[in-house]
């Protein structure tokens, strides 16, 4: 249907107890879309208007600030040569993947918003639901992968493969490879995409009790949520592990030679190393805050274990869509050489002094190599 003008819904009484004069969240929803719904959600009224006007404006200003921010984070690190690094080229394809979740999720749920329903019908429905699912697995495995090189670079040190350009470009097309594999899995009957509990959005279908549908969502929870998970969390811990004994050995050097410090320029870059660890794991710490709650209401929807309200189930999903806008503010807080590049390109954004330094003195990195003397020392 048409998603001009202001078309009546009074025809679209299509759930059993709109007959009886009961009103349900479900009564707007457009004829061709009354099969995608599931029977659960003709027990719960309407929806209150404002929350609708609250939801389109929050997606509205989240897609603004995450398409305009990850641009920028694009724009930066494709036109600034020191940052033209392997291990960037990962950060780049995480800003890309959220620029695209944003860019294809936002406009569709402030328009549908607008008229309390989906109103794209069921093909857009099907891709809203795989492109939400595609970026956020693209995310993660992302960050799974920018895990792996810092414990490549900082706890590896000399007997690391070098990380080239060519090795982050097939990790980047295998990640796109395997999230597009299991986002349209759906299409062909293992589970389904379906609207959301305010009928305004589309995602997974976890309601439906079969075992075939059950099993996707179940599979999907540990390949895209539970095995990233605990890779970046086994990285960590051996990026923490490394960086503590070489902390140490530090300090008794220093202690031995009675000087207060054994920090040089050398010493920097492996500081260097550790303060892109802390960034990524920062960025990788906001993603799960984000996604965790959605994934809960998955779960409470497949076993049955709890209630799930409409307005629980699109706040979930919203939260989850807002990581979208974290990273460029990570990466503009926490990463000096990102920041020197913003302050030069964009300097009305400044709000502080100056933090311009020559590239050759900067403590920031971007690079996958440590200089030889501190790989051995950590």
């Amino acid at each position: 249907m048409s998603v001009m003008g202001h078309p009546s819904f009074a025809a679209y009484s299509g759930s059993p107890s709109s007959a009886s004069g009961n009103l349900t969240v479900v009564d707007k929803v457009p004829p061709d879309m009354m099969h995608l719904v599931d029977a659960y959600w003709y027990q719960f009224p309407p929806m209150n208007p404002l929350w609708h006007g609250i939801l389109g404006f929050v997606i509205g200003c989240l897609g603004v600030v995450s398409i305009i921010g990850n641009g920028m984070v694009l724009y930066i690190f494709a036109s600034t040569k020191s940052l033209k690094t392997p291990s960037n080229l990962l950060v780049v394809n995480l800003a890309f993947s959220d620029f695209c979740m944003m860019f294809t999720m936002a406009f569709p749920m402030v328009v549908n918003c607008y008229y309390e329903t989906w109103v794209w019908g069921p093909l857009f429905c099907g891709l809203y639901g795989m492109f939400g699912s595609l970026f956020g697995c693209i995310s993660i495995w992302t960050m799974a992968c920018i895990a792996l090189d810092r414990y490549n670079v900082i706890v590896k040190g000399l007997s690391a493969k070098p990380f080239t350009k060519k090795s982050a470009l097939l990790w980047i097309l295998g990640v796109w490879l395997f999230s597009t594999g299991w986002t349209i899995a759906p299409f062909f009957g293992w589970n389904r995409y379906v609207p959301e509990g305010n009928m305004a959005a589309c995602g997974t279908d976890y309601l439906n009790k079969d075992w075939l549908s059950r099993s996707y969502i179940i599979v999907y929870g540990i390949f895209v949520y539970f095995l990233p998970l605990m890779l970046i969390v086994y990285c960590y811990f051996f990026i923490v592990q490394a960086v503590a004994a070489h902390e140490k050995s530090m300090r008794e050097q220093a202690k031995k030679m009675n000087v207060a410090s054994l920090r040089s320029s050398e010493a920097q870059a492996t500081s260097a190393e550790c303060k892109l660890a802390k960034i990524a794991l920062m960025t990788i710490a906001l993603w799960f805050f984000a996604w965790t709650p959605y994934l809960i209401v998955n779960f409470t929807g497949i076993f049955g274990s709890s209630k799930i309200t409409p307005l629980a189930t699109i706040w979930c999903s919203l939260f989850a869509k807002a990581n979208a806008c974290y990273n460029p503010i990570v990466y503009g807080i926490s990463h000096p050489k990102y920041r020197q590049a913003l302050e030069k390109k964009f300097p009305s954004l400044v709000c502080a002094g100056s933090t311009i330094k020559d590239d050759a003195q900067s403590t920031t990195s971007g690079v996958t190599q440590v200089s030889e003397g501190e790989k051995a020392a950590a």
